[in-house]
């Protein structure tokens, strides 16, 4: 008799805390549950950039010269992105999550990830031997470390697809084809 009296007890508990915490703030709306609600034992953390900005987008970027400004990022640039802020922001930024660049304390100037003034001029191929081989290999700042050994193919890849889409003014990708039109002379 007492295990019954036990059991009785612990669900009749069991079923005041589900009701009681479904009308507090503790209940988060959710689609895939009867009753529209999942029950937490505290608020699920939003963390900012994971949301889709549209389909077949995987996270955004907002433009560093304009606020207003959101770049819509595929897979490969999203994971450009994450090496990113994981290996690149510290002297290719005036500004990290952490706080203010190293940017400042290396001559030359690096330049910034989005300067498509600079950057837009260089091929995906120099581009990508820069960051494998680093920049003393190419007759640029030996400042520059070579990334080909902590990072694939793959990964730089991703790296100049993010600063190809974060380029302001906007890189457009030079035509692999010459049209060229032939006159007769009159």
């Amino acid at each position: 008799m007492r295990p019954l009296a036990t059991y009785v007890s612990v669900l009749a508990v069991s079923i005041g805390l589900a009701i009681f915490a479904s009308v507090t703030p503790l209940a988060t709306p959710c689609w895939c549950w009867p009753g529209n609600f999942h029950i937490f034992s505290r608020p699920k953390v939003h963390t900012a950039g994971t949301e889709y900005a549209s389909d077949g987008s995987y996270g955004t970027e907002v433009d560093w010269n304009n606020p207003q400004h959101i770049f819509p990022l595929n897979y490969e640039q999203a994971q450009g992105k994450r090496i990113f802020y994981q290996q690149c922001v510290w002297c290719h930024a005036d500004s990290t999550p952490a706080g203010p660049s190293n940017r400042s304390n290396v001559s030359p100037d690096p330049p910034l990830m989005n300067d498509g003034t600079i950057l837009n001029a260089e091929s995906d191929a120099s581009l990508h031997k820069i960051i494998a081989a680093g920049g003393g290999s190419v007759g640029k700042s030996v400042m520059m470390p070579p990334y080909g050994l902590s990072l694939s193919e793959t990964e730089i890849d991703e790296v100049i697809a993010y600063m190809r889409a974060i380029a302001v003014p906007e890189f457009h990708q030079p035509s692999s084809k010459r049209i060229l039109f032939w006159r007769k002379k009159p």
